[in-house]
């Protein structure tokens, strides 16, 4: 009875379904018994109120009470007394407009009412359900419309029935649904029983010809599976073995009834068959087959009494899975060339990447060999030059000869259909020589290859080619000037030649201007861009112009190189730069800088104290409409003003701040020599490889000596130019420049007639020996002369071009207190070269 009644038993599963459907069916009609009962009870309770409500409202004394001067003093009594006497829940009477005249509480009469009237309003009863109020339970509410003469609705009566319990009654039926469901569930569970027996006795009572039947079909199965079948009982001894299985194993026939040990099976394969463990797809080798066993132990009512195995022939399909795993791994290795070669665009670290993919997973050696002109970045025109090679790689840690015993793969080394190299892979002896898979495996990986060095080949062209411009743009040594001792260091970024430049610009009055820029982007376009920008500050610092006033004017230029640039690329600017201008002046040891979104400058005093000063931050250039502010510092002669550009003291793995902190402590022991001080900064800040150009710009200032300055306050009177005259000869023959004494009293005449004549203010006149003579008239005037040359039939303007035709340069340059004409005349030959010295 238990088993015909188990789970897995069809009379189990028949007894389940019988009871889920009995289940069901008694639910089913026990809710619709309660569906019913509360139904009838609510349509009762509706036939009540309403027949109460429509006698009330049809009793005569209802309508005069209703159309009296005090409703309510007739109609509360008596609505309480048929209230009391019904048994109903309520008896509420209103107006029209629903004015309690009649309540159960008569704190609510001559209120308002909140339940909805119409459309009993409209001369019509209704019923509804008030689910609370007034009373505690749901109850169901009839409003019958009382109508006065003519059909007027004079007064609404609602009268209120609490629904009964419903539950009560259902209580009352719950025991015969009980006891129908148990009796129908015990029904079910003996029907379910009597088909479980039934289906048992199928099952065991075959006749002799079905188990004949049943015994061949099973035989067949066991001649025509392609699987090796193997039945042995607990002692190890078989029981049962079809065709398959003694072809597999070359079972003799007359072994039938004996052990498997003494099948004459090898001692592995034999212990794995008796063992009787449980084993899925473990390959044995009988003789040059490859065997897959499966095993599973056998239990009858929960005893084992044997094992069942069986044999798959794996011998071809082994093979066709050992070329998967070879073509497998081919396609890995390509995938990963794919990710591991080129990842950067350096020939040689290309080669090399090439040559550490392929040892060992393909090849024991290997080597590259490039052209000559393709490591020049230069186009293969002929494939019979020079080749040079640029990668080996070995299964050993060091990099040998080519080994004695091997076999050889050559592949050319070609991208775009041109030759680039060769790629030779070579396989120790006693390893698979190379057949024709492995040549088209060599040819698409080289192929992966070539194309990556290809690319860098490009570049290399490219890159030099940008270098190259980048050079001629940039200075050209070091321009003739005492105010300074200046030492560089410019290092182009790896990813690209970028836009950074710098400049050391002789200047008037024995100063001199030290510019740091930088353009943003890379290439060929970043260079030609600053070529332009600092061709645009040389003629700026031609006429003089103060820092902040130079960056504004270089702001416009560049904002109307990033119009143009937009012009081209349809709408999308790409140029900016950033820019420090720093004038010295060696008179007054002073130093006047200006900055647009570069970094600040750091400033090493004659002690060796690192300051970095507060600058205004400009904005970068190429914004356009911004102001620059001017700051000015003082720089004692041997005081040391750095100056670099971003790629020195930030990149991706350092912030500004850091590299800030890392170039004071280099400048500080730093020796003071500019050279050493750039070699000892570059060396604590510079990355292996950086990605941004690099400019660094040292200068350590001098002084002119007071005994080669000379100053003199003159009256805007033109008789001081006769004196001036005497005092300029006598100190040029103190400085041993009497060759130039004619030349300067000219130039001094001019100059300072010119000034009494047209200029305001007081007027200063000044000789500085430099690495040449200069002569300056300060005035309180803006207005610059202009030279002209004059006619025959002029009377004056002949003076200035005079001066212009004997000294080497003059000009004019702005201050806040007016200008300052100069002239600059070569010193005289044959001089002592005492100059430096006269510089502390």
């Amino acid at each position: 009875m238990r088993s015909a009644l188990g789970l897995r038993s069809v009379a189990g599963q028949v007894c389940a379904l019988m009871l889920v459907i009995v289940t069901l069916l008694v639910l089913a009609t026990g809710t619709t018994l309660v569906l019913q009962a509360r139904s009838g009870h609510e349509a009762q309770a509706r036939g009540r109120a309403l027949a109460i409500a429509d006698t009330l409202a049809a009793a005569p004394g209802v309508r005069r009470a209703l159309e009296s001067r005090d409703p309510s003093a007739i109609l509360q009594p008596y609505a309480t007394r048929l209230r009391r006497e019904s048994g109903v829940g309520y008896i509420v009477v209103t107006s029209p407009r629903g004015i309690r005249y009649a309540h159960p509480d008569p704190k609510l009469i001559g209120t308002r009412a909140t339940l909805p009237l119409h459309p009993a309003t409209a001369g019509r009863a209704f019923t509804d359900e008030n689910p609370a109020a007034p009373l505690s339970g749901p109850s169901i509410r009839a409003a019958v419309p009382v109508t006065g003469t003519g059909g007027r609705v004079v007064g609404i009566v609602n009268v209120g029935v609490v629904l009964p319990e419903v539950s009560a009654s259902v209580s009352r039926q719950l025991p015969v649904l009980y006891g129908a469901t148990a009796l129908a569930l015990v029904l079910g569970a003996a029907g379910a029983a009597l088909v479980g027996r039934r289906l048992r006795r199928l099952t065991h009572r075959l006749d002799p010809a079905e188990l004949t039947r049943m015994y061949e079909h099973h035989d067949a199965v066991l001649r025509a599976v392609r699987e090796g079948v193997l039945i042995l009982d607990g002692q190890g001894r078989l029981v049962l073995a079809n065709d398959e299985a003694r072809r597999l194993l070359g079972l003799p026939p007359e072994v039938r009834d004996g052990r498997i040990t003494e099948a004459g099976l090898t001692p592995e394969t034999a212990g794995l068959l008796a063992s009787g463990r449980a084993v899925t797809d473990e390959v044995i080798q009988v003789g040059d087959r490859l065997l897959a066993v499966n095993q599973r132990p056998a239990s009858r009512r929960g005893q084992l009494w044997g094992s069942v195995a069986t044999l798959r022939d794996t011998t071809e399909l082994q093979a066709l899975t050992d070329k998967a795993d070879a073509a497998w791994a081919r396609l890995e290795l390509l995938y990963d060339a794919s990710v591991r070669v080129g990842t950067s665009l350096d020939m040689t670290r290309t080669a090399e990447e090439l040559g550490d993919v392929a040892v060992p997973r393909f090849a024991d050696f290997a080597t590259v060999d490039l052209l000559e002109s393709v490591l020049r970045g230069e186009e293969p025109v002929d494939a019979r030059s020079r080749m040079r090679r640029v990668a080996v790689s070995a299964v050993r840690e060091e990099r040998p000869r080519p080994p004695s015993g091997h076999t050889l793969l050559a592949v050319p080394l070609s991208a775009r259909g041109v030759l680039l190299g060769q790629v030779e892979f070579r396989r120790l002896e006693g390893a698979a020589p190379f057949d024709d898979e492995d040549r088209s495996f060599a040819d698409e990986l080289v192929g992966q290859a070539a194309v990556a060095i290809d690319n860098a080949r490009r570049y290399a062209r490219e890159h030099a080619t940008a270098l190259a411009l980048q050079q001629s743009l940039l200075p050209r040594g070091r321009p003739e000037q005492y105010a300074v001792e200046a030492a560089y260091r410019y290092l182009p970024a790896h990813a690209g030649v970028g836009g950074d430049w710098f400049d050391i610009i002789p200047l008037s009055g024995a100063r001199v201007a030290l510019v740091v820029g930088d353009v943003v982007g890379h290439g060929l376009h970043a260079a030609a861009t600053m070529g332009r920008l600092r061709t645009a500050v040389h003629n700026f610092s031609v006429v003089d112009l103060p820092p902040d006033e130079l960056l504004t004017q270089l702001d416009d230029v560049v904002a109307q190189l990033d119009q143009e640039e937009a012009a081209r690329n349809g709408g999308i600017g790409a140029v900016g730069a950033s820019c420090l201008y720093a004038v010295y002046d060696p008179v007054a040891q002073r130093c006047t800088l200006a900055r647009a979104g570069h970094p600040p400058p750091a400033v090493v005093d004659p002690g060796g104290t690192v300051t970095i000063p507060d600058l205004p931050a400009g904005p970068p250039l190429g914004l356009g409409g911004r102001l620059f502010e001017v700051a000015a510092i003082p720089l004692p002669a041997g005081s040391r003003l750095v100056l670099y550009t971003n790629g020195l003291v930030q990149d991706r793995e350092r912030d500004i701040d850091t590299g800030l902190d890392l170039l004071r402590r280099a400048l500080g022991p730093a020796d003071p020599d500019p050279g050493r001080t750039c070699d000892a900064v570059m060396g604590a800040l510079l990355p292996p490889r950086p990605t941004d150009d690099v400019v660094l710009l040292v200068a350590r200032t001098t002084a002119l000596d007071e005994r080669h300055v000379a100053s003199w306050d003159l009256p805007p009177d033109p008789s001081v130019v006769a004196g001036m005259r005497a005092a300029v000869s006598r100190t040029l023959a103190d400085w041993n420049l009497d060759e130039a004494v004619f030349t300067t009293e000219l130039v001094v005449s001019e100059l300072l007639g010119n000034a009494i004549r047209h200029a305001d203010g007081p007027i200063r006149l000044r000789l500085l020996r430099n690495r040449t003579l200069i002569c300056e008239v300060a005035d309180g005037s803006s207005t610059s002369p202009h030279l002209r040359r004059a006619a025959i039939t002029d009377e004056g303007g002949r003076g200035l071009f005079l001066v212009a035709q004997m000294v080497q340069r003059w000009g004019t340059r702005y201050t806040s207190e007016g200008k300052i004409i100069w002239a600059e005349q070569d010193l005289p030959r044959g001089l002592p070269e005492d100059l430096p010295s006269a510089l502390s």
